[in-house]
């Protein structure tokens, strides 16, 4: 154990990494946030003010289902679930709090939208926090003057987090896995084809915007499958720049200049300020001594929960995992035109390309199989509503949106 005011050596930092982001056990916990615009329908390019928001939600009380609320920089309310053992257990409180929320902006007549980004409003900074104030100075002065404020005031998401693995091998499948099956989440759930009352021309406009912003902390981790999940989050992890680091009486200072391995050459910092650094480091794919799946544009009800369902099922099903390895091996083995590889078609595409399409489709029929026998029956009838109404069709519901206003 290293203490925390500690000054840190090399080595701690992938020690640190084996120990807390890749604890292994038996997989089975599942847990989910969605992210929601609060919006009033009547109005809704018009901003809603964080503090009618916030007062509405407290008056109706904690979510019974466990679930903890709090705020993105843009107003955006997120719900966070409590880890479950299983897909069902989490599905039902997530799905009872997040209608308790609902209930709560009623009679203001608010109501909670499911976007990527938000298709109405540009972004519109509401936290007074100063990590938010910081982020968004660090963004600033790195040159990210318009992706920063859209990505901090106006995207969405729905994340999935999922356990490492039983043990080192399996943590390695699934972190390969996980990275593989990305582009294919990106494609099936793209749902921000606009912004601001405009077309991006992307499926995934949310999935863009991250891929533009400061890649060494928005791109994926894994480069080489043969380097092991903690050599490759420690190799990010120094190689990112630091973005923020707490000053003297608990001020904050904004981008220091410096990488976070540059920084632990100079012998300064603690286990303190690499565990705040990691939580400034957003991948697709965040390793946490859980797997967080941060891919996944915001959904509207009842889909939101398709997501959770899916990757739930083609990581922790054994059927349906041997059926997502297959059906994602074009994504390891081959690399289309574009800087982005697959991670960019998919976000530009969404399910308009063929081989995205196939790969979808594959894994939706897995999880479905799979679903049951995961004690997570009830959940069939919403991800095959999803399949039928956009995946069979080589949709996704921005390509859907699209198709409709034509």
């Amino acid at each position: 154990m290293i203490e925390n005011s500690r000054r840190l050596h090399p080595g701690d930092v992938r020690r640190h990494v084996v120990g807390t982001c890749f604890k292994t056990g038996p997989p089975g916990t599942v847990g989910a946030e969605t992210e929601w615009f609060v919006t009033d329908p009547r109005e809704p390019g018009a901003p809603v003010p964080g503090a009618l928001v916030r007062a509405a939600v407290e008056k109706a009380g904690p979510p019974p289902g466990g679930s903890t609320v709090t705020y993105e920089p843009g107003g955006q309310l997120e719900l966070s679930s409590a880890p479950f053992p299983g897909l069902a257990p989490l599905h039902r409180a997530l799905a009872g709090d997040i209608a308790h929320v609902r209930a709560a902006l009623a009679p203001a007549g608010l109501v909670l939208s499911g976007h990527g980004v938000d298709p109405h409003r540009p972004p519109g900074f509401q936290s007074e926090h100063p990590r938010y104030a910081c982020m968004r100075d660090y963004y600033v002065a790195r040159g990210f003057t318009e992706v920063g404020p859209q990505m901090m005031c106006s995207t969405a998401s729905v994340q999935v987090n999922l356990d490492i693995g039983a043990d080192e091998a399996d943590a390695a499948r699934r972190w390969r896995l996980v990275h593989a099956l990305g582009p294919v989440l990106v494609a099936a759930f793209a749902n921000s084809p606009r912004r601001a009352g405009l077309r991006t021309g992307w499926a995934s406009t949310r999935q863009a915007i991250w891929a533009e912003l400061d890649p060494c902390r928005t791109g994926p981790v894994l480069r080489d499958a043969a380097e092991s999940p903690a050599d490759a989050w420690t190799r990010y992890a120094l190689d990112a720049r630091v973005m923020l680091v707490r000053g003297p009486d608990d001020g904050w200072i904004s981008d220091p200049g410096m990488t976070f391995g540059e920084w632990l050459d100079k012998g300064e910092p603690t286990l303190a300020d690499l565990d705040y650094h990691l939580s400034t480091l957003f991948p697709p794919v965040r390793p946490r001594g859980w797997l967080e799946l941060r891919m996944i544009d915001a959904l509207p009800e009842p889909y939101w929960a398709v997501p959770v369902a899916v990757a739930t099922a083609l990581l922790d099903d054994p059927r349906a995992s041997a059926a997502a390895e297959a059906a994602a091996l074009p994504f390891t083995t081959t690399r289309p035109h574009g800087d982005g590889g697959w991670w960019e078609v998919a976000a530009r595409r969404g399910l308009g390309d063929p081989v995205l399409a196939d790969a979808a489709r594959t894994c939706f029929d897995a999880a479905l199989a799979a679903l049951p026998r995961m004690g997570a029956g009830a959940l069939v009838q919403v991800v095959a509503d999803y399949a039928d109404r956009y995946v069979e069709r080589g949709l996704s519901p921005a390509l859907a949106e699209e198709t409709s206003r034509c």
